[in-house]
């Protein structure tokens, strides 16, 4: 059974693994950090209680910056990621908030293509942005407000 909770403080270990073991993008003092503040949002996928995948959003004002968005290895390609990411969209929508951007390393040909599938436009590059040297792609996906 799939479904999606909102991450908290207890969730820290869960979060810090499941990034230890993907992208490895913070340690356990920023992941602490991320959900310490008031304005971030994290939501866990879970699949059968498993936290499979995890998206942190950052809202400011009528925009929101999606920091983190991974789903676990070996559930990739099998609908999770589109799962979380249409949650994520309709929670924004929710929010009435009108832009959803994100950064993308320019090597990253999967998730540049997944971002495209929801409408993301590159709007920016931010040269040399990551450790290894790539640039990050800066998208927008503008949303749609009631």
């Amino acid at each position: 059974m799939i479904s999606i909770k909102q991450l908290n403080e207890k969730d820290i270990d869960l979060c810090y693994e499941l990034d230890s073991n993907s992208i490895s993008l913070w340690n356990k003092e920023q992941w602490t950090n991320e959900l310490k503040k008031e304005d971030v949002k994290i939501f866990g996928l879970l699949l059968s209680n498993i936290i499979i995948g995890i998206c942190v959003f950052h809202v400011i004002l009528d925009e929101a910056q999606i920091n983190f968005f991974v789903i676990n290895q070996k559930h990739r390609k099998k609908g999770f990621g589109t799962y979380l990411m249409k949650y994520l969209i309709k929670e924004c929508e929710k929010l009435n908030l009108k832009n959803l951007f994100l950064e993308v390393s320019h090597t990253n040909f999967t998730a540049e293509k997944f971002y495209s599938y929801f409408d993301f436009s590159t709007v920016g590059i931010r040269r040399n942005y990551y450790k290894d040297g790539s640039d990050a792609l800066l998208k927008e996906k503008k949303l749609i407000t009631k």
